[in-house]
């Protein structure tokens, strides 16, 4: 049975030595438009894989910043449309709606940029909160929470085309797993179900199966992190931000060797 976000397809396997191509059914990650609708204003519309879609839309507030805190956020729903895609109805505080309507645009972002709503370079090299928190990890919790990440990753198990973002304990167990075609969607999701949870970014780290960009290291530093572990290389941007905010990068992690700045 396919996890959620998967769906079967029929494909044809064909081989280098000469035999015949073979028919099978093989499960791909489900990609929709999820237009993202704030106290009845259009915000966005992300490529997302429409599963875990409560944590996504409350991790997006968070991340956007179009909430403070998740005390603000009143409630999401989720609806299939007849086009194949699906509208999120996010309601919010009152007192939140304020960044909301500035910003608000209805926009096609491919993969789910990051950036939605911001028009100028201005508001994209914006000023954080530096990241107070600190937290002691070793070498060896790093190698454990990245060897233990695959097999908690049922949907990358079954499509072999999703990103994964994990939070994980000092000693490198990993609390929490989200999933999505998206990197960017794949953190929201996990900071929303961080805050679900309970769990505070400052109390561990986050570990992402994707390249260190500029707009994941702007998640972790307005999530609090103070870690942030990446199978892939960081880009100029992203390190020279980690370090003006105060974010630890650790990247190309691998079963026997990291990056650390």
């Amino acid at each position: 049975m396919l996890p959620e976000g998967a769906a079967s397809h029929p494909l044809s396997e064909h081989f280098a030595d000469g035999r015949s191509p073979r028919a099978l059914i093989r499960g791909l990650a489900i990609e929709a438009p999820i237009a993202l609708e704030i106290n009845g204003v259009g915000y966005a519309v992300m490529m997302a894989t429409p599963a875990d879609l409560m944590d996504y839309a409350l991790g997006f507030c968070l991340s956007e910043q179009l909430i403070a805190a998740p005390s603000e956020f009143v409630s999401a729903d989720a609806v299939l449309v007849a086009s194949g895609g699906w509208m999120l109805r996010i309601q919010v505080a009152t007192g939140s709606a304020a960044p909301l309507l500035e910003r608000a645009r209805l926009r096609l972002s491919e993969g789910s940029c990051g950036l939605c709503g911001i028009e100028s370079l201005e508001q994209v090299l914006r000023p954080l909160p530096p990241v107070t928190a600190r937290i002691a990890v070793e070498p060896a919790a790093i190698f454990h929470a990245v060897a233990a990440l695959p097999g908690l990753q049922p949907l990358g198990e079954a499509t072999r085309a999703v990103h994964a973002a994990a939070f994980c304990t000092a000693d490198g167990a990993v609390r929490l797993v989200r999933e999505d075609v998206g990197r960017h969607n794949a953190m929201d999701k996990l900071l929303g179900a961080m805050a679900l949870a309970g769990h505070a970014a400052g109390d561990g780290f986050i570990l992402l199966t994707a390249r260190c960009s500029f707009e994941l290291v702007q998640k972790a530093i307005i999530a609090g992190s103070p870690l942030l572990v990446t199978i892939s290389a960081a880009s100029t941007l992203a390190a020279e931000q980690a370090a003006a905010h105060g974010l630890r990068l650790i990247t190309l992690a691998r079963g026997d060797s990291y990056l650390s700045d």
